[in-house]
């Protein structure tokens, strides 16, 4: 994955987004591809708002300016930086 992928049309206003809006503002990645990727532990981890599964744009740009490491690294990442 790439960051320069990441666009920011009007919706990417959102503070988080669903499977379906990732994918698309991870340049036309499917619903499934993300879910997957979620499952395997290769993005994020999303939050859980009144049952929806839901990612933080300011994350995932973090994570995607960082080079897009695995959940695990990210995770280690995000620990040791400052707030």
């Amino acid at each position: 994955m790439k960051s320069e992928g990441f666009e920011s049309p009007p919706a990417a206003a959102s503070l988080a987004v669903d499977a379906k809006r990732l994918g698309e503002l991870l340049s036309g990645v499917s619903e499934r591809t993300i879910r997957t990727w979620d499952a395997a532990g290769y993005i994020p981890e999303p939050v859980r708002v009144g049952g929806k599964v839901l990612w933080s744009v300011a994350e995932v740009r973090a994570w995607l300016a960082a080079g897009s490491p695995d959940r695990v690294t990210w995770a280690a990442c995000k620990a040791v930086r400052p707030s």
